[in-house]
C-alpha cells in the first residue's frame, strides 16, 4: 500500500502548488483566459468553417410561457453566404449571437405572423442588422411578412428613432450609417385559398417559399419552405395541422414544426382554475385550438415524407429533458423518421451535395 500513499501524497502536493501558483498568478492566468475568450468569440467567424448547404441555427424554442431555458420563437438560417432570420422572439437575438451567426450576412427578416412573441425582439434584430456587426449596412433590411408587417415596422423604427440619433453622435455617420437605419416592409398576399404558397425571394441560388397556414384567427399566417441547391427545410409557424404546409412541405430533409401537448396545457389550466385564476385558465382553454398537437405534426412530416422533424416553439416549457417523453406522446407512432426535440443552441446541418443531417451545439 506504500505506493498508494505515494500517489496520494503526490497529487496533494501538486494540487497544494497549483493553488499556490494560482494565487500568485491570478491576474494574468485571467487575463490570458478572458484574451482567449475574445478571440474564440468574437474575433474568430465560426460561420466561415461551416460547409457550403443550409445551416438552422435554432435561436428560439419557447413559447410565450416564461421559460429560463427557451428564448421565443427564432430560426436564422445560413445558405451559402446568403443568412435570414425567421421570427424575431424575445431574448433569441442574443442567443442567436451566441452561436455565431453571420449578421454581416443578413439578406432579410421574414414573420410568420404578427403575435407579440413572434415580433418582441424585432427591435433588437434590426439594431444588430444596422451596426451590430463589422459589416456596416447602407440601407434599412427588408422584412417580409403578413400584411400589417408595414405597421408594426414603423412602429419600431418610431420606437427606436432616439437611440438611432445616440449612436451617430457618439460613433459618427461614417460607422453607424443613418440610410441603414431600421427595417423596410415587404407585405406578402398570397392567392385566395385555403392552401397557397409562393415563392417570395429567390436570389443567388436561394428559394424561399411563403405558405399560408392556419392559426385563426390570426390572419394570414405563413409557413415557410427555404429551398438552396439540393437542400430543403421548412417552417411551420404557428398553425394546426394544415393540409397545405404538408403539400408545400413534400420531400423536404428537415419539416421544423410548432406543438403544443393539450394533455399538460389542459393540466395547466385545471391547476390554475383551482387556485382560483380563472382568467389565466381561460387563456390556457383557449390556446389549445390553435395549435398542433405532437402527434399532428408527426402525421404532417409523415405525409410530407420529410426525412427528419424536428419540433420548436414548444408549449409548455418543459424543465428537464426527461419530460420529452410524455409531452411526445404518440408521436413516434405517426413519424417513423427521426425527431428531435428541439432545444435553443442547437444547430442543424445539410451540407450541399449530401444526404447528411447532422446535429451539434453551440452553447
Amino acid at each position: 500500500m506504500k505506493w498508494l500513499t505515494r500517489i496520494v501524497l503526490t497529487l496533494v502536493v501538486v494540487a497544494i502548488l497549483g493553488a499556490i501558483g494560482f494565487r500568485i498568478f491570478q491576474k494574468q492566468i485571467l487575463w490570458r483566459m478572458f484574451d482567449r475568450g475574445v478571440e474564440l468569440n468574437l474575433t474568430s467567424d465560426f460561420a466561415e468553417d461551416l460547409p457550403d448547404g443550409l445551416h438552422v441555427f435554432m435561436c428560439g424554442t419557447g413559447s410565450p410561457m416564461p421559460d429560463n431555458k427557451r428564448a421565443g420563437a427564432c430560426l436564422g438560417v445560413l445558405a451559402g453566404e446568403q443568412a435570414f432570420i425567421f421570427d424575431t422572439g424575445s431574448g433569441a437575438i442574443r442567443k442567436l449571437s451566441r452561436m455565431g451567426f453571420p449578421m454581416g450576412k443578413m439578406q432579410s427578416a421574414f414573420l410568420t405572423h404578427l403575435h407579440s412573441d413572434h415580433i418582441d425582439g424585432l427591435g433588437e434584430m434590426l439594431l444588430m442588422a444596422w451596426i451590430g456587426t463589422n459589416g456596416f449596412s447602407n440601407e434599412p433590411l427588408p422584412v417580409y411578412g403578413p400584411v400589417g408587417t408595414e405597421k408594426v415596422l414603423a412602429g419600431f423604427n418610431s420606437a427606436y428613432e432616439l437611440d438611432r440619433g445616440y449612436r451617430i453622435a457618439h460613433h459618427g455617420a461614417d460607422i453607424a450609417n443613418f440610410d441603414g437605419y431600421g427595417g423596410r416592409a415587404i407585405e406578402i398576399e398570397l392567392p385566395i385559398g385555403p392552401s397557397s404558397s409562393k415563392v417570395v425571394y429567390d436570389k443567388n441560388g436561394v428559394k424561399i417559399s411563403a405558405i399560408k397556414v392556419n392559426h385563426s384567427p390570426i390572419e394570414p399566417a405563413f409557413g415557410y419552405r427555404i429551398d438552396y441547391k439540393d437542400r430543403s427545410v421548412s417552417f411551420s409557424g404557428d398553425t394546426v395541422y394544415h393540409p397545405g404546409f404538408v403539400a408545400a412541405s413534400k420531400d423536404v430533409d428537415v419539416m421544423f414544426h410548432e406543438a403544443l401537448d393539450p394533455e399538460m396545457v389542459s393540466r395547466i389550466a385545471e391547476s390554475l382554475e383551482a387556485s382560483g385564476r380563472d382568467i389565466t385558465a381561460k387563456l390556457m382553454h383557449d390556446i389549445v385550438d390553435y395549435h398542433a398537437s405532437p402527434e399532428e405534426a408527426a402525421r404532417a412530416a409523415a405525409q410530407a415524407d420529410a426525412s427528419e422533424l424536428v419540433y420548436y416553439h414548444l408549449v409548455p416549457p418543459l424543465p428537464t429533458r426527461i419530460f420529452n417523453t410524455i409531452w411526445l406522446g404518440e408521436a413516434r407512432k405517426e413519424f417513423k423518421g427521426k425527431i428531435t426535440v428541439g432545444e435553443d443552441g442547437m444547430l442543424v446541418s445539410l451540407p450541399a451535395g449530401s444526404d447528411q443531417i447532422s446535429y451539434s451545439r453551440r452553447f
